[in-house]
């Protein structure tokens, strides 16, 4: 079993060779326009144009928490946009950040990429905007992704990351 590679760096732009698969956690209420995302639309549009319209269109589809939309953005790339949390804003309940989504939907995504034959890339996953901690996601990351064989690098984008 590898290990999880940290690199700094812009996770929209992974360097490494083959298919590649970006992961990211998206809301449930169908925001987007702070923190990752701003990333993946100012590269490519159809992340952003294709989680709006798995929004809409959520109460005939699978749109939920753990759920994950796989979208090509290029031959070789795939952005996985993964519901992994709950609304956008701290409040009573804590943070957005659901622990149990983002396992879900890791399992999802190495299953996507064993069948691609893909490299994972990502940011601190649920750690940004949906208030996690990166000592929860980490170990999810180490028993859906890695105890699966699959590469995984996370990016640190400018500061120290948490």
């Amino acid at each position: 079993m590898g290990e999880i590679k940290y690199i700094r760096g812009d996770a929209t732009v992974p360097s490494v060779k083959g298919v590649k698969l970006i992961a990211h956690v998206c809301n449930d209420i169908g925001g987007w326009g702070k923190g990752f995302v701003v990333a993946l639309s100012s590269r490519w549009p159809e992340p952003e144009a294709a989680y709006r319209a798995w929004h809409r269109g959520r109460a005939a589809g699978d749109f939920g928490l753990g759920a994950v939309q796989f979208v090509q953005v290029e031959p070789y790339v795939w952005v996985a946009n993964m519901v992994g949390q709950r609304g956008i804003r701290r409040g009573s309940k804590g943070v957005p950040v659901r622990y149990e989504a983002i396992d879900v939907a890791l399992g999802r995504l190495a299953d996507k990429a064993v069948e691609l034959g893909a490299s994972v890339h990502m940011p601190r996953i649920g750690c940004g905007l949906a208030g996690g901690k990166w000592s929860r996601v980490e170990p999810l990351i180490v028993e859906r992704l890695l105890k699966r064989g699959l590469s995984v690098t996370v990016y640190d984008h400018g500061g120290s990351g948490s």
